[in-house]
């Protein structure tokens, strides 16, 4: 396949759908100017996440959205030749789900339903119940929405599916319990790269990890975007500022480096691991 530019966004997104197209618009120029192909945007980059995630009103929740909504075919419009991940809040008649979709201007070509939830966020979503690849013009994809990243089993399902590359959306805060004065000191900021990293060094794979930036009611989100190699090294990353982190690279030759001695997915014992 040869050389591939990936790029992984950290920025905000609000309520106001307008102005998250335009956003996004502006975001997939940038991605495009710089030749990317594969432009992961952050969860609820439509619409917005929540402003309290412990507890949610009600009354306040993103907007639900069809998935074959005309905002979602906007972005596929937009997205042309380049595959674009994007996350929102999907509706699916009474239900709502914390989703992302897949696409380029050929129409869609994944979907996930955010599994693993938080305390609190059950009041504003639904559950998913699957995690699946599928095949893009950048190589076998699967993509993971924030908290599902806390567990290798959510990783290691897409890697065991086939998934050369995985692509975390999050709209991701700072503690909420136990705030640090300066972010980089603050707990779930370590946590989010720690998590990038095991994600991609276990599997060995690439993984585009993108996230909110700014704030929403009591929530500030932590940005710290970036492309993480197999071999769990950052390639590329925004820090907390908004921006657009590019990495370029042959995903199917560097996955072949980094499993050429120590193939972790051929050397599971799944016979010895404990179910349930």
């Amino acid at each position: 396949m040869g050389q591939t530019r990936i790029a992984a966004v950290a920025a905000h997104f609000g309520r106001d759908l307008d102005f998250d197209l335009q956003r996004i618009a502006t975001l997939i120029d940038h991605a495009r100017s710089s030749g990317a192909a594969l432009l992961v945007l952050p969860d609820a980059a439509l619409g917005g996440y929540l402003a309290d995630l412990r507890h949610p009103d009600p009354d306040a929740l993103p907007p639900a959205l069809d998935p074959d909504c005309a905002e979602l075919k906007t972005i596929a419009s937009l997205a042309g030749e380049m595959v674009v991940c994007v996350g929102y809040c999907e509706a699916d008649g009474p239900r709502r789900y914390n989703s992302a979709v897949c696409v380029t201007g050929d129409g869609v070509l994944g979907r996930h339903r955010k599994v693993h939830q938080p305390p609190g966020e059950s009041v504003a979503y639904e559950p998913g119940d699957r995690f699946a690849a599928f095949d893009t013009p950048v190589g076998r994809l699967g993509m993971l929405i924030d908290y599902d990243k806390t567990f290798p089993e959510s990783a290691r399902s897409l890697a065991v599916d086939g998934a050369e590359i995985v692509a975390c959306l999050s709209a991701w805060p700072t503690s909420i319990t136990n705030r640090a004065p300066r972010m980089a000191q603050d707990r779930q900021s370590r946590l989010f790269d720690l998590y990038d990293q095991a994600r991609a060094a276990e599997n060995q794979v690439v993984l585009v990890s993108s996230n909110q930036t700014g704030a929403m009611g009591g929530m500030r989100f932590l940005g710290q975007a970036k492309v993480v190699g197999p071999g769990g090294e950052i390639l590329a990353r925004t820090w907390s500022k908004a921006g657009i982190a590019v990495a370029e690279l042959d995903v199917e030759q560097e996955l072949a480096n980094a499993r050429r001695v120590l193939h972790h997915l051929g050397e599971r014992k799944p016979s010895v691991y404990r179910e349930a």
